[in-house]
């Protein structure tokens, strides 16, 4: 089956804003803001590139933001418009094609900036409605023959890491407009998508924000009732994974995507992502982990974590997604392992088995691996997370009789752990990798080594614990508690706390 490259360049355009991890560079979640509120308005000159050759275009970006705000506070931009106006020769065009009606939907890079740290975030999706295409002569008061489209919508919470003057500065803008006939069919072509790059020698800032740590005295004041600010409840969790409605548009997205490019390469062109910031970041975590042939469960943690955000950054706007790729080392006083764990079982049954159990992380850092739909207003999320481990034991008693198994009782080679977590980024829910929540998944055990100080105890071991054959038997179950991010040392979230566990 193929798509005839007109229909295609009919399919909504959706761009994709960087995900949780992106964000989680400034942003903590905290009570909203009681300061109070500023109508926020500047005027740009963008130059667009329109079949007629380079156009200047007017734009008029607005919002309702607050004047000032504390450290970590979401802000929400509020009565968001981008007015664009059109002058005549870019509006020739559409003439062209007995157009009646042309409609928009906008997408502004807005730079949000405090101190010397920026990020980017994406209005996307803001949604001009229909317009009639003045004759000449009629339109815009201001300019006849232009027409001026006002994209709305909503768009993505902020919150600022550290105190100081905070800005959100326009940047680039894109386009995608859509022209109907005069009996609200698609024209031929259908539309035209336009990328518009701010004129130099402007000042973009649309809004100042002061923002103030949570011990300043001039600090916003609390709401009526309330004293200190309550920490956030931690997020539910999905009682499913990610939606299957996602995961089914999300492969349908990935058929269009890929039988348009058969038909036109051009059709589906490489986004360049936005800048992004790396930055460090530390958690805990803890959970339990089962042992599948001796029908227990052995206490994990709390492991102490080092994390390094947004080491990769991918932004698909054809098929709505963002995969973004951190990276994070255990550390327990100074080696990558998770803290040792003493368990007592019943080997085959009977038993009563005690041993101290320590998981090495060994080889390159575990990579966490973040899925986003952006197609969604919910913005749901897959987080993968993989490592590998080597399980040593020791201290191991049977029936209360020391059983010495030497220095170097251990699996024969490397086992991987993934675990995976569900949430959506609005409302906050589930599991994201900043706000923290429940991982899941399974571990092929592999057989023992080394294990015998006198006498071989490798095969007991093997058949007590190791998995059958290839199967990942042994369930566990971890909970991350919310990210102390570097950029962001005085917030809520630092220095970083240890989750109740859960079973």
């Amino acid at each position: 089956m193929t798509v005839d490259a007109r229909a295609a360049a009919r399919r909504p355009i959706h761009w994709a804003v960087g995900g949780a991890l992106v964000v989680a560079t400034a942003l903590v979640p905290s009570a909203e803001s009681a300061a109070a509120e500023q109508k926020s308005e500047v005027s740009l000159r963008y130059t667009c590139p329109f079949p007629s050759g380079p156009e200047e275009v007017d734009v008029v970006v607005s919002a309702v933001l607050p004047t000032s705000a504390r450290t970590g506070e979401e802000i929400r931009p509020a009565e968001v418009a981008v007015e664009v106006t059109l002058p005549p020769t870019a509006l020739a065009r559409f003439a062209g094609l007995d157009a009646a009606t042309l409609s928009a939907v906008a997408r502004l890079t807005v730079r949000n900036t405090v101190g010397d740290t920026s990020a980017d975030a994406s209005w996307q999706d803001l949604t001009a409605p229909p317009a009639d295409l003045p004759t000449p002569g009629e339109g815009d008061s201001q300019d006849p023959g232009a027409l001026t489209l006002t994209a709305t919508g909503d768009v993505p919470t902020v919150a600022f890491g550290s105190p100081g003057r905070a800005t959100l500065a326009p940047g680039a803008l894109a386009l995608a407009l859509t022209s109907l006939t005069e009996s609200g069919e698609p024209t031929t072509p259908p539309g035209l998508d336009v990328a518009c790059t701010p004129a130099p020698g402007q000042e973009p800032e649309l809004a100042a924000i002061a923002i103030r740590g949570d011990q300043d005295p001039t600090a916003p004041a609390p709401r009526p009732g309330e004293s200190d600010p309550a920490p956030d409840p931690t997020p539910t969790r999905p009682a499913e994974g990610l939606p299957p409605t996602a995961r089914e548009k999300i492969d349908a997205l990935t058929e269009k995507r890929r039988e348009a490019l058969e038909d036109d390469p051009g059709s589906c062109p490489i986004e360049i992502p936005p800048e992004w910031v790396m930055t460090t970041a530390e958690t805990y975590a803890a959970g339990y982990a089962n042992a599948a042939k001796l029908d227990g469960a052995a206490a994990l943690g709390p492991a102490f974590m080092k994390v390094v955000l947004n080491k990769r950054y991918i932004n698909d706007s054809c098929a709505s997604t963002v995969d973004v790729s951190s990276e994070v080392n255990f550390d327990y006083e100074g080696k990558r392992q998770l803290p040792p764990t003493k368990a007592t079982f019943l080997s085959y049954g009977f038993m009563p088995t005690t041993a101290t159990m320590t998981l090495e992380q060994v080889g390159p850092p575990a990579a966490i691996h973040t899925h986003t739909v952006t197609n969604t207003p919910t913005y749901p999320e897959e987080t993968t997370v993989t490592a590998q481990l080597v399980m040593r034991l020791s201290d191991v008693e049977v029936n209360g009789v020391p059983l010495d198994v030497g220095p170097d009782c251990r699996t024969e080679r490397p086992f991987e752990q993934v675990l995976k977590g569900y949430g959506q980024s609005y409302p906050p829910a589930g599991y994201l990798v900043a706000y923290g929540g429940t991982l899941t998944g399974y571990a092929h055990i592999p057989p023992f080594e080394g294990c015998g100080a006198t006498e071989d105890l490798d095969p007991i071991f093997t058949s007590a614990i190791s998995s059958p054959g290839k199967k990942a038997d042994n369930y566990t179950k971890m909970t991350q508690a919310p990210l102390c991010v570097a950029t962001n040392p005085e917030g809520p979230d630092c220095p970083p706390r240890v989750p109740d566990p859960e079973r």
